[in-house]
């Protein structure tokens, strides 16, 4: 499945088609942003895989996908240190070095999709932890992921798997 974002410049929202249907979503306070930058606030632009998926056992049932898919843990965080060997990948905590917790209060990582965005190789301040996650209320900004809500995300990740791909684009208004 093609998942494509469409987003105005400088917009913190945009519009995420997946086949036919579309859906509102949050991404990074700078937007759409075509040279990422570690903590610039923006959402790269860019075609990515959906690599896997992190959910919440113990808040949410699985979702139904035919992406690889892993209940996190208290213990799961993700490298955001550009000066570490582990930059930009998945970590066990404790953990010497910058990194975001997987496992937080708000609902936001309750199910968290893994995209190919500066994996391999993880360029030092290229952006790290750009995922597709859930959105918070009223779709404020995302720390420069891509966010929709919980029955919108099981809803796109029951048509994905491991060949799906999330393409975003700035597009300019009709206005």
């Amino acid at each position: 499945m093609e998942l494509r974002v469409e987003a105005e410049f400088r917009e913190h929202t945009g519009t995420l088609s997946c086949g036919n249907a579309r859906y509102p979503c949050a991404l990074g306070p700078a937007g759409l942003v075509s040279d990422k930058a570690e903590g610039d606030g923006g959402t790269p632009i860019a075609r990515m895989a959906l690599k896997s998926v992190f959910f919440r056992a113990d808040r949410i049932s699985a979702p139904d996908t035919k992406l690889p898919i892993k209940a996190i843990t208290p213990h799961d965080a993700w490298c955001d240190d550009p000066g570490s060997s582990f930059y930009n990948s998945p970590v066990q905590l404790p953990f010497s070095h910058g990194h975001e917790k997987m496992w937080l209060e708000e609902n936001v990582y309750d199910i968290c999709v893994i995209l190919d965005w500066n994996l391999s190789p993880a360029l030092a301040d290229k952006g790290s932890a750009i995922f597709f996650h859930l959105a918070r209320q009223a779709y404020t900004p995302t720390e420069g992921c891509i966010a929709v809500s919980e029955s919108d995300m099981r809803s796109i990740l029951a048509v994905c798997d491991e060949q799906s791909t999330l393409e975003t684009v700035l597009v300019t208004s009709a206005r």
